[in-house]
């Protein structure tokens, strides 16, 4: 008797507990499916290079991080940014929240980023009283870690306006040195380095550029477009607006305003 009182017993509080577990499966389910993240996979990378993870969505903009092919990272959303897409990523090694172009990622979120107003710098209102102004941009100007103020009636710009107009400066800096984003070395930052210009007509020309840390590279223009260097590595380009991004082996990376090499 006492064995069939038992198991009654047990009979009665599984029929009490499995309408409250049915009932609460439906919200436990879908909160684990919406915290899933959107996994994406760098790819599409030269020999040993690295992708730039940028804070806003432009080719100039301020490298947070830098990711090896093949590392996963939580893809955010893409957008479209002047005709280029750009994907918001999260990267746990290196720890970094950021924009990388969307040619590198697979596979692509469909998604789009809902506040890339907030990555997109903004003009500042004026303040009253005239700053002074550098005799020359520093490389914090083009990395996109500054903002220009600007007047009431102004529209603010897009990213892209800024980030041309940063590359614009560094190129042609006031006291007329002419400087130019390059690396040397793999993983070496891109950092500022003295340039001069010799033009052979209307749209050709040599780029002499100066490493930092001694000796010389020459870049020729054809047709205002990259064409090729004095040294025997494998020569490429490629374009974002009128910024001229050039490879040349597997280390050395530079780049050039159009009008570096066309003038003004």
């Amino acid at each position: 008797m006492m064995r069939r009182t038992i198991t009654l017993r047990q009979s009665l509080h599984a029929l009490i507990a499995a309408p409250l577990l049915m009932a609460a499966w439906p919200a436990v389910v879908p909160a684990h499916a919406e915290e899933a993240p959107f996994i994406s996979v760098v790819t599409g990378l030269a020999p040993d290079d690295l992708l730039n993870v940028r804070a806003k969505p432009s080719p100039i903009g301020k490298t947070e991080a830098r990711l090896a092919a093949g590392a996963s990272v939580r893809n955010l959303g893409c957008n479209d940014i002047d005709g280029h897409p750009w994907c918001k990523i999260e990267s746990d090694n290196p720890k970094a929240t950021g924009w990388t172009p969307a040619r590198y990622l697979v596979p692509l979120n469909p998604a789009t980023v809902p506040d890339q107003a907030a990555d997109t710098p903004a003009a500042a209102p004026a303040e009253g009283g005239t700053g002074a102004t550098p005799d020359a941009p520093d490389l914090t100007a083009r990395l996109g870690s500054t903002t220009q103020p600007a007047s009431p009636e102004t529209k603010p710009k897009t990213a892209a306006e800024i980030a041309m107009q940063d590359a614009y400066g560094l190129a042609l800096a006031a006291n007329g040195t002419l400087q130019i984003p390059c690396a040397r070395y793999v993983g070496q930052p891109m950092a500022p380095c003295a340039a001069s210009v010799t033009r052979k007509g209307t749209d050709k020309a040599d780029v002499t550029v100066t490493w930092p840390d001694g000796g010389r590279r020459v870049i020729s223009f054809d047709a205002g477009l990259p064409a090729s260097s004095d040294a025997g590595s494998d020569f490429r380009f490629s374009r974002e607006g009128k910024l001229n991004m050039i490879r040349i082996g597997v280390s050395e990376r530079f780049e050039i305003m159009d009008t570096v090499v066309l003038g003004d």
